[in-house]
């Protein structure tokens, strides 16, 4: 196992992908948020707003950021505490709205994301221009299994406000899965309507593929025989064509340029290489330079380990 421990040494899990300014943050973070103090509290609360404050009206690359922090500081005070400290600012409402939110679904408590959805209706009013209070609106919506009227239109307050909202697109997806209430018939029917009209390079441009992943993990849940052929989903007609749509274009430089680019890089490498197309996805992994997310790679164990081993089996060879 040298091969592993080498390569361990150069892959890493980086939630802020290639955000250097949020990678910068949360090691700021990660030092001050444990004692609890109102100086914390402040100085924690001026650093988030000095980074979602640097590019204003880039929806894309502040969801991406507000997601991570939210998802940083699910077990921490600050949310709270920030929220409670200044309860007309959207940017704490929807921090503290989207860290209970993951925390209600790391729990399996549904209810608990009830308060959540006031604290977006507030925040939606005081920033009406802002999707983020209905991204994590929506997130409760997927959650709670609201009836689909609700949620659509929850969707579409999404997308009156940013148009290809990668985050929307993909809680639709799982929203309409058959895991989630919905069926194969309704994702298909989405993935088709979106492919139709989307630019090849928006930031929801996963959505299609993402599909094609989650039913080839649904025939691997499914165990036995189906399992032990499982990749012949990848030469069904639809996987080929999701496949083939983007495997070319996607590793361009400059191509992708959303702020979870380096996330459907990975999600592409880990499709290609269960598709058994390994020369592609070696100039893939060399685009990805070791900074690994934990899905799709987690499925089948440690995302480190599995994405290591991805990445020799690709070069192996060649």
């Amino acid at each position: 196992m040298a091969f592993l421990s080498g390569r361990r040494r150069r892959t890493r899990l980086a939630p802020e992908l290639d955000d250097q300014e949020l990678g910068r943050l949360l090691k700021s973070l990660r030092a001050t948020t444990r004692t609890g103090t109102i100086a914390t509290t402040d100085l924690c609360a001026a650093q988030i707003t000095r980074l979602l404050d640097h590019e204003p009206g880039e929806w894309d690359r502040r969801t991406h950021r507000m997601d991570v922090l939210a998802a940083f500081m699910t077990d921490s005070h600050l949310p709270g505490a920030w929220a409670a400290r200044e309860p007309r600012n959207p940017d704490a409402l929807v921090l503290h709205a989207w860290s209970q939110v993951i925390r209600a679904r790391a729990e399996g408590r549904p209810d608990d994301a009830s308060a959540a959805a006031d604290l977006c209706v507030k925040a939606a009013g005081l920033a009406p221009e802002d999707p983020a209070p209905w991204v994590v609106l929506l997130a409760v919506a997927r959650l709670q299994r609201w009836a689909q009227p609700q949620a659509f239109g929850v969707w579409n307050e999404v997308l009156a406000r940013d148009r290809w909202n990668r985050e929307a697109y993909l809680a639709m997806l799982g929203y309409l899965s058959p895991e989630e209430g919905g069926s194969r018939i309704q994702v298909l029917e989405f993935v088709d309507t979106l492919s139709a009209r989307m630019p090849a390079n928006a930031p929801c441009a996963s959505v299609e593929l993402t599909a094609q992943v989650l039913q080839y993990h649904s025939v691997l849940r499914r165990g036995g025989f189906e399992a032990l052929v499982a990749r012949n989903h990848w030469s069904h007609a639809m996987a080929v064509r999701a496949l083939d749509r983007v495997a070319h274009t996607w590793n361009q430089p400059g191509f992708l340029r959303h702020a979870r680019a380096l996330a459907d890089l990975n999600l592409l490498a880990y499709a290609l290489m269960a598709a058994d197309r390994r020369r592609e996805a070696a100039a893939l992994f060399e685009t990805i330079g070791g900074i690994v997310t934990p899905w799709p790679w987690n499925t089948g164990g440690d995302p480190l380990t599995e994405f290591d081993q991805a990445q020799r089996r690709a070069t192996v060879g060649l």
